[in-house]
């Protein structure tokens, strides 16, 4: 038999706690599903890279769509740029990176090219510089971060 992790325990179990409340036709926090497919949306993650970062959403469709779209739009187009994606892949799997680490992963020939997409990146509160001049992603965007990255691939059925 393995050994658990506390923090695999809790996600298992908060994972089970859906799966039944789905299969018994209610939301998770005991409130029956609406009849107009109101619904809930649900997302979660425990993630080690450089600390262990746990996160969880819940959310019923409606109020999620009444939200002002200007934030949710410049973090969605913050991502939607190759040369972002690298930044954050770089950051994602090493941790907090020079600005002359980032310029080279992300292929660019100067450090204005560079500081136009961190600026794009550091606007939508995805990426923060750290005291030492160094860049990481937030920790709170981590996760949703990478759940987002996850839900493109399966969008163009990376994940099939």
């Amino acid at each position: 038999m393995t050994e658990s992790k506390p923090g695999d325990l809790a996600a298992r179990v908060t994972e089970l706690e859906l799966r039944v409340a789905a299969l018994e036709g209610r939301a998770a926090t005991g409130e029956p599903l609406r009849e107009d497919g109101g619904g809930l949306l649900a997302y979660e993650g425990t993630v080690t890279l450089h600390h262990e970062l746990s996160w969880k959403i819940l959310s019923r469709p409606e109020p999620l769509l009444g939200l002002p779209d200007a934030p949710r739009t410049e973090v969605l187009a913050a991502l939607g740029n190759p040369v972002r994606i690298a930044v954050i892949r770089l950051l994602a799997t090493d941790g907090p990176q020079p600005a002359s680490a980032l310029q080279a992963a992300a292929g660019l020939g100067s450090t204005g090219q560079l500081y136009h997409h961190l600026k794009a990146l550091t606007g939508a509160r995805i990426v923060e510089q750290d005291g030492r001049g160094s860049y990481r992603l937030r920790p709170q965007a981590t996760v949703p971060v990478l759940i987002m990255l996850a839900a493109a691939s399966d969008i163009a059925g990376q994940l099939h």
